[in-house]
């Protein structure tokens, strides 16, 4: 990685696109992660889904981020920003996890913070919206820590892991930033 891979920088992390050299770090931490991830997300675990990963990190309407830390690089997890629109509506979703054993070190928060700039200041989004499952309460107290204001609940509204999940709906807009 170069300093030009880097989208934004943080004091502890930075955030970047994903790229082919990056498939071997990125499989090994999503297999030591597999415990965290259940029921809440199926990343990509294969060299197929990555290359799909990679080929979708940096379009217009999807932005794929890799959370690195600073200095070391080591993955601390992944950002995405999916179905971006412009125009009048100027939302995306945002979407996350964290990889094992960079849980509960405030890495993945400050991640996020870039994440979330970029969707505001680069992109300039209006509003950012994140649909959490209401058992995952790491994740929720994450949004509101970064200002997600809860909006709704959404019976049987996702599939993950082969299921339907009930979600609830946050989102954050940008003149609350």
């Amino acid at each position: 990685m170069t300093t030009d891979d880097v989208v934004r920088r943080g004091r502890r992390v930075h955030i970047r696109h994903p790229v082919a050299r990056d498939r071997e770090a990125f499989l090994t931490a999503v297999a030591r992660s597999r415990r965290l991830h259940r029921p809440w997300v199926s990343p990509p675990a294969d060299a197929d889904a990555f290359a799909a990963m990679i080929r979708t990190a940096d379009l217009p309407t999807t932005q794929r981020f890799l959370v690195g830390r600073n200095g070391d690089h080591e993955l601390v997890g992944v950002a995405n920003l999916s179905q971006v629109f412009h125009g009048p509506f100027r939302n995306a979703y945002l979407g996350y996890y964290a990889f094992a054993p960079h849980v509960g070190h405030g890495l993945m928060k400050e991640g996020l913070e870039l994440a979330i700039r970029h969707a505001f200041g680069t992109l300039h989004l209006h509003r950012l919206q994140a649909n959490v499952q209401p058992e995952n309460e790491r994740s929720i107290a994450l949004l509101r820590s970064l200002g997600f204001t809860e909006e709704g609940y959404a019976r049987r509204y996702l599939k993950v892991g082969g299921s339907w999940r009930d979600h609830l709906l946050f989102a954050i807009l940008a003149d609350e930033r």
